[in-house]
C-alpha cells in the first residue's frame, strides 16, 4: 500500500510551519508549485537586471557623460537587492504572489525627465524617490491613497499606462538606432545595413516569437538570444572593462540631496513619482489578484499591507540606489502556473539574490542598447494594450487621453504627458457640461499642472 501523499486529490494536506504560515493548504497549492511559480516570475521579469542599469547608468552617461551618471555595477546591485527586498516584504508580510522590482517607465522618468531633462543630479533624484516612498507609505496606511486613486477617472489611468508604454518603446527604438535624429523631420529611420540596427531587428523578431508562443520568460530569453548573436557576430564587444563589478557605491546617496529636495521643481518630481506609482501599483495588484482568484466582491483582501509593502520597497530601493520599486504585472506568469501565496514572491526574491553572481552577463546586456532595445519595445507593447479600454467615441475622454499618450514620447517626458492630460480632461468635461462629475482633486491637479507648465517655460 502506497504511503500517504502530502497532496490529496482535492489539494495539499497540512505539512508544517511553511504550510501554516503561507496557508498553502487553504489555497490548494504546494511548496513545489510555489517554488516553480516564483522561478517562472523571475524569468519573466529578469530583464530588469539589464534594463535598469541600461537606463539609469548607461542611458544617462550617453547623454550627459559618465561623470553625471551612477556606476552601472552599483545600479545592478541596487536593482537586485531592491527587488529581493520588495519580494520578501510582499511575500512574508502581505503574503501575496506578487513580485517587485524597479519599475519600467519610472526609471525612464528618473533618468530622462529628471536627471537629463531638468538637470537634477541623480543623487537628488534618489532623494525625491525616497520622499515619494515615505509619502506613499503614509497615504497607504491612512487610507488616503484610495481617495486620490478613485478621484482620477479610469480613462486617464488607462491613457497614462499606455503613454508610458509608447515612451519606453520609443527609448528602445532610439537605443537600437532604428529611430535616429534628423534635422529636417526631427526623427527618421536608421541605417538598416548597420550592425546595431540588424541586431535590434533580430532581437525584436526573436523576442516577438517567444512572446507570441506564450513563453513565460520570453522577454528574458529574447535578450539572451540577442546577446549571443551579438557576441558571435562581433556587434557586441566582449569587453568587461566598462561595466565594472557589483558594488554598493550608490547606497545612501539618497540622503545627500535633501538640501535640494524641496524646490518647486523637485516637488513636481516627487508628485509625479507618487502619482505614477499609485496607479501602476493599484492596477498591477488587482490584475494579478484577479487572475489568481483572490478578489472578494471586487476588493483585495489585505490591500493595505500590499500597498504598504510596495512603498517600503520604494524606500528601501531609493536607499540602495535605484528608482521607484513597484509591483510587476509579470507576476501573472507565476500565477498562471499555480502561484497563490507569498511563498511565490519569496522564491523570486531568492533568485534575485542569486543573480548577483551573474553580473557580467547582465552588464554586457545593459551596456549594449541593441540588446536591451527589443525588450523595451515588447514591454511597451504590453503596456500600450491599455489603449483598448479608452472610449474613443467620446471626445471628452478621447482628447485628453490622446494628448497624454502622444505627449510622453514626443516631449520625452512622462510628467509632461500626465500634466497635459489632467489639464485638458477637466476642461473637456466642463465644455461637455459634466463638470460636476469631475472630482475636486482633479481641479486642484489642473491648477498645479498649469503652474508646472508655466514654471518650465521660465
Amino acid at each position: 500500500m502506497a504511503t500517504e501523499s502530502t497532496e490529496t486529490q482535492d489539494g495539499p494536506a497540512a505539512s508544517g510551519p511553511i504550510d501554516r504560515y503561507f496557508r498553502l493548504s487553504e489555497h490548494r497549492t504546494t511548496w513545489k508549485r510555489e517554488v516553480l511559480a516564483g522561478t517562472t516570475t523571475f524569468l519573466a521579469m529578469a530583464y530588469i537586471l539589464a534594463a535598469n542599469p541600461g537606463i539609469l547608468s548607461f542611458g544617462i552617461a550617453d547623454i550627459l557623460g559618465p561623470e553625471a551618471a551612477p556606476d552601472p555595477g552599483a545600479i545592478f546591485t541596487a536593482t537586485a537587492l531592491a527587488a529581493a527586498l520588495g519580494c520578501l516584504v510582499m511575500g512574508l508580510w502581505a503574503r501575496y504572489p506578487i513580485a517587485l522590482a524597479p519599475g519600467m517607465g519610472l526609471n525612464a522618468f528618473f533618468a530622462f525627465s529628471v536627471v537629463v531633462g531638468m538637470g537634477i543630479p541623480w543623487q537628488t533624484a534618489l532623494t525625491g524617490t525616497l520622499v515619494s516612498g515615505v509619502l506613499f507609505f503614509i497615504l497607504a496606511v491612512t487610507g488616503v491613497r484610495e481617495t486620490i486613486v478613485n478621484a482620477i477617472p479610469a480613462q486617464m489611468k488607462l491613457a497614462i499606462g499606455a503613454g508610458i508604454g509608447l515612451f519606453i518603446a520609443f527609448i528602445g527604438l532610439k537605443g537600437g538606432e532604428i529611430v535616429v535624429p534628423d534635422e529636417a523631420t526631427l526623427v527618421a529611420l536608421g541605417d538598416f545595413t548597420s550592425g546595431p540596427v540588424l541586431l535590434t531587428l533580430f532581437g525584436l523578431a526573436v523576442t516577438a516569437v517567444f512572446v507570441v508562443l506564450g513563453w513565460k520568460g520570453g522577454v528574458f530569453y529574447g535578450m539572451l538570444a540577442t546577446l549571443a548573436v551579438g557576441l558571435a557576430t562581433g556587434v557586441v564587444d566582449f569587453d568587461l572593462s566598462e561595466i565594472g563589478s557589483p558594488n554598493l557605491d550608490a547606497f545612501g546617496a539618497a540622503f545627500t540631496g535633501f538640501e535640494h529636495a524641496f524646490t518647486t521643481e523637485m516637488i513636481i518630481v516627487v508628485l509625479t513619482m507618487l502619482f505614477v506609482d499609485f496607479f501602476d501599483t493599484a492596477g498591477t495588484l488587482f490584475a494579478v489578484a484577479g487572475q489568481a482568484g483572490m478578489l472578494r466582491d471586487g476588493r483585495l483582501p489585505r490591500a493595505g499591507r500590499a500597498l504598504a509593502a510596495d512603498s517600503v520597497a520604494t524606500m528601501g530601493g531609493a536607499i540602495l540606489g535605484t528608482s521607484t520599486t513597484t509591483s510587476y504585472v509579470e507576476s501573472t506568469a507565476g500565477v498562471s502556473v499555480g502561484g497563490r501565496t507569498g511563498l511565490t514572491a519569496v522564491t523570486t526574491a531568492g533568485w534575485f539574490l542569486v543573480s548577483l553572481v551573474a553580473f557580467p552577463v547582465f552588464g554586457l546586456v545593459a551596456n549594449n542598447p541593441a540588446v536591451t532595445a527589443p525588450a523595451l519595445v515588447v514591454v511597451g507593447v504590453l503596456m500600450a494594450k491599455q489603449l483598448g479600454g479608452i472610449d474613443w467615441d467620446r471626445m471628452e475622454f478621447a482628447i485628453p487621453a490622446f494628448l497624454t499618450v502622444i505627449a510622453m514620447p514626443l516631449t520625452y517626458s512622462i510628467s509632461n504627458g500626465i500634466a497635459l492630460g489632467l489639464v485638458f480632461y477637466p476642461l473637456a468635461m466642463i465644455a461637455k457640461g459634466r463638470w460636476r462629475e469631475v472630482h475636486p482633486i482633479v481641479y486642484v491637479l489642473m491648477v498645479v499642472f498649469l503652474g508646472y507648465f508655466f514654471f518650465l517655460n521660465e
